[in-house]
C-alpha cells in the first residue's frame, strides 16, 4: 500500500513539474508559429480523408508514370532477322531473293545472311540484259562489290511486326537510335522536375499537377503521331518531361495531409502502386504488339484523370504559406468533418495572428542564407555529401538500368519484364522492417553490394545459362529496389534540417544525369549480353561501400542546423563499420517523443500531456527510450551547461520518416526520384 501510495507521489510530483516546465506565457498562442503536423492530430492523421485522397488519387497517378516511362522499350522492338531490301527483286520468292542479293558472313562459326550488306549491282540493267534467262538459276558473283543497304531492310515480322525500328529502319548504322530515344527521355527528368518545382511552388498543387498531366498527354499523342524518328525522339523528350513529377505532386499532397507516423506507409504504397502498374504494362504490351496503338492504350484512358479537377484538394500548406487562410481552413474544416472530427476553434485566432505577423515581418525578417557551398564549406560535411552524392549516384543508375535490361534477359521479353517488376514487392516490405530494425546504413549497403555481386557473377556462366543469368538478375532487381527505397530517406536524415532540401535537391539532380547515361551502357549487351550486368554490378558495389562510411541514423536526433551537421558522425572509427544501428538508451520517459514544448501551448494540449503520462505509468516496465541528443548536445553536457538553440524547438520520429524535399517554411518540393 506504502508503494502504491509512493507512486502516486511520485505521479503527482512529476506533474506538477511538468505544469511549471510548460505553464503557458501571457500570449503563447500567438507568437508561436502554427505547424500543420501540430493540427493533424487533433482533425486526424490518417483517417477517412486522408485514405481516400491517398487511395483514390496518389496512388492511381503512379500507374501513367510507369506506363509512360517503360512502354518505349517494347515499341523499339527489333526483330531478330533483317536484310537488304531490292525494290528490284521483290517478285522473286525470298530465299531466291536473299540467296541472289544477300552476302553470307560468318557470325559465331556459321554462315549466315548479311543483315547491313548487299551486292552493288545495277539490278535493273541486270535483268533488261537479258544475259540470264532464268532467274531461279542465277548465282552471285564472287566479283561484285559489296555497299550497305542503300534502300532499306526486310524484316521477319513472325514475332516482331511492329516496331519504330520497323518503321524508321533503326537497325545496322542506326541500331543505337533507340537507345538515343532513351536518353532523350531521361534528359527531360532533371528540367522537368525543375520547371514543374516552380510551378508547384508558385501556381499551387493542382495547377502544377494538370498542367504536368497535360503535357504527358501531349507528348503521348505526339508520339503516336510521328513518322520519323527525330519527330518520336522529341516526344519523348516531352514525356519525359513530366516523369517522375506527374505522380511527386499528388504523392507530395498526401504527404502534407498526413501525419508524420504515416508518410512511410503512404511512400511504400506509392512505391508499390508505381512497380504494379509496371506489372500492368507488361501485360499490356504482350496483348498489344502495335506500337502506335501502345502508345495510344497506354496514355489515352489517363484523360480521365482531369475529372480530379473536382475531387483533387489544394495542400493547405501551400495555402497557408502563401497567406490564403480563408481556402485553407474550408478544406481542412472538411477534412476534420469527413474524419468525423471537430476543428478547434482555437486554430482559427492562431492562423490569423500568423497570417498578420508574417505580413508585417515579411520586408523585415530576411531568412539565412545558405546554399550548396555550405554542404562543402566544412570538412564531414563535405564528406558525407559526397558520399551520399555518389551512392544515391550508383543506386539509381543501376537500378534503372536494371529496369531497362529486364526483356533482353530470358526467352520471353514480357515474362522478364514482369518479372523484374514482381521481385520488387517484397523487397519494399522487407526493407520496411530492416530499416527500422538494422538500421538504415548496413541495409543500404548490403543490398546495393549484394546486388552487385549478383550481377558480376553473371559472367562466370556459360552463353546457353540463360535461366540462371535471368535469376541472378531477379536478385540483384530486389535487393537494388530495397536499397532504392532506403536511399531517399537515408540522405534526409543525413543532411541538416537547414540544408537538406538543397542537399536532396543536389544529390537527387546528379544522380538523375546518371540515367541518361545508363541506355549506352544496356546498349553494349547487344554485343554481349552480360557486359552491361558487370558493369552495372561493379558500380554499384562501389556505391555500396561508399555508403558504409556514412553514419548510422535510426536511434538519433536529426541534425537541424549545419554546425550540428558538421558534428554528428565526425568521430567516425573504422570499426563502426561493423555495428548495426545502436540501441536506444534507457532514459526518463516523457509522454511522447515530440517536444514538449510544443504540446505545451494551451491548457488542452497540456491535458493531454498529463493523461499520456498518466497512462504511461501504468505499466511498470520501463521502455526504450531514444537518445535524441545530437553531438553537439553530448558535448555540451560535457561542460555542464545545456545548449538551446531554435533548431532543437522540435523532436523528430524516427520511424522511417520517408520525407521530400522541403523549403524553409515546411511545404514540399519535387526532386528527381523515380
Amino acid at each position: 500500500m506504502s508503494d502504491i501510495e509512493d507512486n502516486d507521489g511520485d505521479e503527482y510530483d512529476e506533474l506538477s513539474e511538468l505544469r511549471q516546465r510548460h505553464k503557458p506565457e501571457s500570449q503563447p498562442s500567438v507568437d508561436e508559429a502554427f505547424d500543420l503536423d501540430d493540427l493533424l492530430p487533433t482533425i486526424g492523421e490518417f483517417g477517412k480523408y486522408q485514405k481516400l485522397l491517398v487511395f483514390g488519387i496518389c496512388l492511381p497517378a503512379c500507374i501513367p508514370c510507369g506506363f509512360c516511362a517503360f512502354n518505349q522499350l517494347f515499341m523499339a522492338d527489333t526483330p531478330d532477322d533483317y536484310w537488304c531490301r531490292i525494290p528490284e527483286l521483290l517478285d522473286m520468292p525470298l530465299e531466291q531473293r536473299k540467296s541472289l542479293s544477300i552476302p553470307k558472313e560468318l557470325d559465331n562459326d556459321e554462315l549466315v545472311y548479311s543483315k547491313c550488306y548487299t551486292y552493288g549491282v545495277n539490278w535493273t540493267q541486270l535483268l533488261e540484259s537479258g544475259e540470264e534467262d532464268d532467274l531461279t538459276t542465277m548465282e552471285p558473283n564472287a566479283s561484285w562489290p559489296l555497299i550497305k543497304c542503300p534502300q532499306g531492310w526486310e524484316y521477319n515480322t513472325s514475332d516482331v511486326w511492329s516496331s519504330i525500328v520497323i518503321d524508321f529502319d533503326l537497325v545496322c548504322d542506326r541500331d543505337i537510335y533507340p537507345t538515343i530515344g532513351l536518353a532523350a527521355l531521361n534528359t527531360g527528368g532533371p528540367v522537368g522536375v525543375y520547371l514543374f518545382g516552380l510551378l508547384n511552388d508558385r501556381g499551387g498543387r493542382r495547377l502544377s499537377y494538370f498542367v504536368c498531366l497535360a503535357t504527358l498527354l501531349a507528348g503521348s499523342l505526339m508520339t503516336s503521331l510521328s513518322k520519323d524518328f527525330w519527330t518520336w525522339a522529341g516526344s519523348r523528350v516531352i514525356v519525359g518531361l513530366t516523369i517522375p513529377a506527374v505522380y511527386q505532386i499528388p504523392f507530395i499532397i498526401s504527404l502534407e495531409l498526413v501525419g508524420e507516423n504515416y508518410r512511410s506507409f503512404v511512400t511504400v504504397m506509392t512505391c508499390t502502386f508505381y512497380t504494379s502498374g509496371i506489372m500492368l504494362l507488361s501485360g499490356v504490351t504482350y496483348l498489344e504488339r502495335d506500337w502506335v496503338r501502345l502508345s495510344y492504350i497506354t496514355s489515352l484512358p489517363f484523360y480521365a484523370y482531369f475529372l480530379y479537377m473536382f475531387v483533387m484538394p489544394e495542400s493547405p500548406r501551400w495555402l497557408l504559406m502563401r497567406g490564403r487562410l480563408e481556402e485553407a481552413l474550408k478544406i481542412l474544416e472538411r477534412m476534420a468533418k469527413v474524419n468525423g472530427r471537430e476543428f478547434p476553434e482555437a486554430v482559427h485566432l492562431k492562423l490569423e495572428a500568423q497570417i498578420r505577423r508574417d505580413k508585417l515581418k515579411k520586408q523585415k525578417k530576411k531568412m539565412a542564407n545558405v546554399g550548396l557551398a555550405d554542404l562543402c564549406r566544412t570538412p564531414n560535411m563535405r564528406l558525407k555529401t559526397i558520399l551520399i552524392t555518389l551512392s544515391w549516384f550508383a543506386n539509381e543508375t543501376v537500378y534503372l538500368g536494371l529496369s531497362y535490361y529486364g526483356p533482353a534477359l530470358g526467352t520471353n521479353q514480357y515474362v522478364s519484364f514482369f518479372l523484374s517488376a514482381v521481385v520488387e514487392l517484397p523487397s519494399y516490405l522487407c526493407c520496411w522492417y530492416f530499416m527500422d530494425t538494422w538500421g538504415r546504413r548496413w541495409p543500404l549497403s548490403l543490398s546495393m553490394i549484394l546486388g552487385g555481386v549478383a550481377c558480376v557473377i553473371t559472367v562466370m556462366l556459360p552463353d546457353d545459362a540463360v535461366d540462371e543469368t535471368l535469376v541472378l538478375y531477379l536478385v540483384s532487381k530486389a535487393l537494388l529496389s530495397a536499397s532504392f527505397l532506403i536511399i531517399y530517406p537515408f540522405a534526409g536524415e543525413l543532411y541538416p534540417t537547414q540544408v537538406r532540401g538543397i542537399g536532396i535537391g543536389a544529390s537527387s539532380y546528379i544522380g538523375g544525369l546518371g540515367l541518361i547515361g545508363i541506355p549506352f551502357i544496356t546498349y553494349l549487351g547487344k554485343d554481349n549480353l552480360k557486359l552491361p550486368l558487370v558493369i552495372m554490378g561493379f558500380l554499384s558495389m562501389l556505391g555500396g561501400m561508399t555508403g558504409l562510411r556514412l553514419p548510422e541514423t535510426l536511434h538519433h536526433r536529426l541534425p537541424q542546423t549545419i554546425e550540428e551537421g558538421e558534428e554528428f558522425g565526425k568521430n567516425w572509427q573504422l570499426k563502426d563499420c561493423c555495428r548495426c544501428a545502436q540501441k536506444p538508451e534507457i532514459l526518463s520517459q516523457p509522454a511522447s517523443y515530440e517536444n514538449l514544448d510544443v504540446l505545451a501551448g494551451s491548457s488542452t494540449n497540456a491535458s493531454e500531456v498529463e493523461l499520456e503520462l498518466r497512462d504511461s505509468r501504468r505499466v511498470r516496465e520501463p521502455a526504450p527510450r531514444i537518445d535524441e541528443r545530437t553531438p553537439l548536445d553530448t558535448t555540451a553536457s560535457g561542460s555542464g551547461r545545456p545548449v538551446h538553440r531554435p533548431s532543437m524547438k522540435r523532436l523528430v520520429r524516427q520511424m522511417s520518416v520517408m520525407d521530400t524535399q522541403r523549403t524553409h517554411d515546411g511545404t514540399m518540393q519535387l526532386t528527381h526520384w523515380i
